[in-house]
């Protein structure tokens, strides 16, 4: 494991996972990818992980389960909803589940990159924890 910040990506489709994963990376991140819902729940009870980027519609447990699990078990770690299925509705009840971003899809990564590094600050930059 590198001394990197820990941040987890899970979405259904492995493309997104990989550019994701990719660019965040190249951020000094430590990135983790799932893309079952299930094997990320389990992944966020045995580890501890500074972000979660989620998509909402997976099979299984959704993004929005994701997201109220970490709110009721991790409530130190931020989450960031990604989704191809964009509404009023579902941006509200992301944002109010706890989700600290909403990005519909498709998006730029300048945009992710961008709120990921005001998010975790400039020791995301650097590869460092700021915790």
């Amino acid at each position: 494991m590198t001394a990197g910040t820990r941040v987890l990506i899970v979405d259904d489709e492995p493309i997104v996972c990989e550019r994701l994963g990719s660019e965040l990376e190249r951020l000094g991140l430590d990135v983790e990818t799932c893309l079952d819902s299930t094997e990320a729940l389990r992944r966020i009870s045995e580890e501890p992980f500074r972000l979660v980027i989620t998509d909402i519609k997976m099979r299984g447990p959704t993004g929005i389960d994701i997201m109220h699990f970490i709110r009721d078990n991790c409530p130190a770690t931020k989450v960031i909803v990604i989704t191809g299925f964009a509404t009023n509705e579902a941006a509200r009840d992301a944002l109010k589940g706890g989700a600290v971003g909403f990005i519909p899809k498709p998006f730029r990564m300048r945009d992710l990159r961008d709120l990921v590094l005001s998010l975790l600050g400039p020791a995301a930059e650097s590869g460092r924890d700021p915790r």
